[in-house]
């Protein structure tokens, strides 16, 4: 079985990738970082045991695959030009979201040109309970259309929240935002319809420069309501949640007491925890879950460019993704500057004492 040669772009979240792909040497040969030198990145290539590139230049000429985990040119990085030019060296990328509609476009033209394969990370979507959702929800699709989509999230995700909703609709051939509430509170509400079906968008739109990728007030959220009741990805990590709606027949009324026989779907429990679910450490997440789900992303491009998927409708879906987003975040506006954040913490410990101090 042939290892894919591969090189890791960015020393940040690109850790991430370093551990996943140093896991599996069965298909993945990890064979350097490409960064900019800094005491960060000597210290990822010391710790996963190798070579540190200042720039692409420098790549040996057998690299198979580059991850670029980098910013794109739409968050004001270089990571989509870097990977229009590893490409354009006859590299295989794989590259971090979120990417402008117009970059995406001419990095699927570059990749066809140069005849390798070009696709967009999401590691939310390889989540458990995210897959768990996406699954119940287009099984329920089959059922019943749904009645109406509340999305939560930051705006910092909301590239593959974008990605997640697309994929427990199935499909979506058509979108409209009409309204939209700003300057009310840390969250933007966006309102329209997706393939016919009332949305709402609540979106954390706080940015705290000095540390942009934390204080959010959640990641993702989203439920999807039906006649027969309302399926709930309750946070990006879990759990799902499904909530039968409740229904009391007049008949029951009519026998003049509340008590007696009731039909089976009343004995139903009003929330159910659907599968199996445990919540588990941020640590966990981040050493395990994250590191899985990253794995995920670059298996899937293993087999586009060993088995030569045809990735076409996945590029067409990408594309639709970014395009999305992209009319997401003009509504939704620039991002509000926050200041003096500081990370708080309280435990679960604490608030079941303060029930239990109750009872």
């Amino acid at each position: 079985m042939r290892k894919l040669k591969t090189v890791v772009c960015g020393s940040t979240f690109g850790q991430f990738y370093l551990e996943a792909l140093s896991r599996d040497k069965e298909h993945f040969e990890l064979c350097g970082l490409v960064a900019g030198g800094s005491e960060r990145s000597e210290k990822c290539a010391e710790n996963y045991g190798i070579k540190l590139y200042n720039g692409i230049r420098a790549l040996p000429e057998d690299i198979d695959l580059a991850c670029v985990v980098l910013r794109s040119n739409v968050l004001g990085g270089k990571g989509t030009e870097l990977a229009v030019e590893l490409m354009k060296k006859g590299i295989h990328v794989l590259q971090e979201h979120p990417i402008h509609p117009k970059d995406l476009i001419f990095c699927y033209r570059t990749a066809k040109e140069s005849k390798v394969f070009f696709k967009t990370g999401n590691l939310y979507a390889n989540l458990p309970e995210v897959k768990k959702f996406t699954r119940c929800a287009q099984e329920l699709n089959r059922r019943q259309k749904p009645a109406y989509i509340n999305v939560r999230m930051a705006a910092q995700v909301s590239y593959p929240g974008i990605e997640i909703l697309m994929q427990a609709m199935g499909s979506i051939h058509k979108w409209s935002l009409k309204s939209s509430v700003k300057d009310n509170g840390p969250f933007v509400i966006l309102s329209g319809t997706l393939d016919d079906i009332p949305v709402t968008f609540e979106i954390h739109n706080e940015i705290y420069p000095q540390d942009p990728d934390n204080h959010m007030y959640l990641l993702h959220s989203i439920s999807f309501v039906y006649k027969s009741g309302r399926l709930t990805l309750e946070d990006t990590f879990g759990p799902v949640i499904w909530n039968p709606r409740m229904h009391v027949s007049t008949e029951l009324y009519e026998r003049g007491k509340v008590t007696g026989s009731f039909p089976e779907y009343m004995k139903e429990v009003s929330a159910s925890v659907l599968g199996e679910f445990e919540g588990c450490s941020f640590q966990r997440l981040m050493e395990e879950v994250w590191t899985q789900a990253v794995l995920g992303d670059a298996l899937s491009m293993r087999g586009f460019v060993l088995e030569e998927e045809n990735y076409a409708c996945k590029a067409q879906r990408e594309i639709m993704c970014s395009q999305i987003w992209n009319e997401i975040t003009k509504d939704m506006g620039y991002a509000k500057m926050i200041e003096n954040c500081r990370h708080c913490v309280v435990t679960a410990k604490e608030l079941e004492a303060v029930i239990e101090a109750a009872e």
